[in-house]
């Protein structure tokens, strides 16, 4: 078994161990350590915090790791910590009322969750699955708070990530409504890709075709179908995790088609 040593640091030196939670030993076999850094200057939200409040915020946070289908947030849970995903995929989700998981979105390194409780001081509206093995940090909600009403930098971009995640409901809103699931999938794919620094759109992180399916409100073997014709049309491109748009004219006409 392996355990972990986590260090956190606000800079490339002067590192400070944040603690780890003990590995018990398994099968009489020697565990391994692990060690991992965390600069939390390579966190966008606190990139630009001044030294005094990093040194508050690298006083306070903690660091955990979850396996692949862990819940690390539950549904209906107390707001009492802001999370940074620092490693791995995780997917936020609902369940209806008759027991189906609705993905609502995914979240990918760099990412911060939970800030609408923490803010609230409310319960969570949505529980975060682990589709991969995870790390995440936790701050606080007293400290992140604190953060959000006194730093300017923090207030700008928390500002900014609302805004965007409004305007991201709105389109996935609008995504749902869409009667023909062949133009549901495309549009998820359009909303997904981003530009590389070589002007190439692509998809990272791609999640599996049953998360898609679970997010679009369709099945695992359409969003598979759909996906291989598009291949198969040279519109786009397979790449281990990552989908390479190839031809975006064509999918931008599938998708206002």
């Amino acid at each position: 078994m392996t355990q972990t040593s986590l260090q956190v640091t606000d800079s490339d030196e002067g590192q400070v161990p944040a603690p780890a939670a003990p590995v018990p030993e398994a099968d009489g076999k020697a565990q391994e350590r692990v060690n991992i850094q965390i600069h939390l200057r390579k966190i966008p939200l606190l990139a630009n915090l001044t030294d005094e409040e990093m040194a508050k915020v690298k006083a306070d946070i903690r660091i955990r790791q979850y396996a692949r289908r862990d819940i690390v947030l539950q549904k209906g849970g107390n707001g009492d910590c802001l999370l940074f995903l620092l490693s791995g995929q995780l997917q936020v989700i609902d369940i209806t009322e008759d027991g189906r998981a609705i993905g609502l979105r995914i979240l990918t390194p760099g990412d911060f969750f939970g800030e609408i409780a923490v803010i609230n001081n409310s319960k969570r509206s949505a529980s975060v699955v682990a589709l991969t093995p995870v790390l995440v940090a936790l701050l606080p909600a007293a400290t992140a708070l604190h953060l959000f009403s006194h730093s300017p930098s923090v207030a700008n971009q928390m500002l900014r990530h609302l805004a965007q995640k409004i305007q991201r409901d709105s389109e996935f809103r609008a995504l749902l409504s869409i009667h023909n699931t062949a133009k549901r999938i495309y549009t998820f794919i359009a909303l997904l890709k981003k530009k590389e620094d070589s002007d190439v759109e692509v998809v990272e992180n791609l999640p599996t075709h049953q998360d898609i399916a679970n997010m679009i409100n369709t099945s695992r073997e359409t969003v598979t179908r759909t996906i291989l014709t598009l291949v198969n049309q040279g519109i786009v491109k397979k790449d281990s995790h990552r989908l390479i748009i190839i031809n975006p004219d064509a999918l931008q006409k599938l998708v206002q088609s």
